[in-house]
């Protein structure tokens, strides 16, 4: 797949990225060869290769998932302009 400006264009509009027309004859070569990189890297037999999460053959320690409420409810609270019973108080938006 070639990458020409307009392509550049779409992607950074797509992005929601503000590109100038200079940039884009910078970024158009770049993206082509990060391109250039993924198919070579699809070539690569990965034939019988186990899928990993890291290179050192170490264990991830699990803590119990325990649900609590920190404990912090007035240090949350402390710096609100308005609360009413432990909770903020907002200006209704919705009719």
């Amino acid at each position: 797949m070639s990458i020409d400006k307009s392509t550049v264009s779409k992607i950074a509009n797509l992005a929601r990225i503000k590109v100038t027309e200079e940039d884009l004859d910078y970024y158009a070569p770049q993206l082509q060869n990060i391109l250039s990189w993924a198919e070579q890297l699809q070539e690569v037999d990965t034939t019988g290769v186990e899928p990993l999460a890291n290179v050192s053959e170490i264990t991830l320690s699990l803590r119990p998932d325990v649900v609590n409420d920190g404990n912090i409810q007035q240090d949350i609270l402390a710096n609100a302009p308005e609360t009413v019973e432990g909770f903020f108080v907002v200006t209704k938006i919705v009719e």
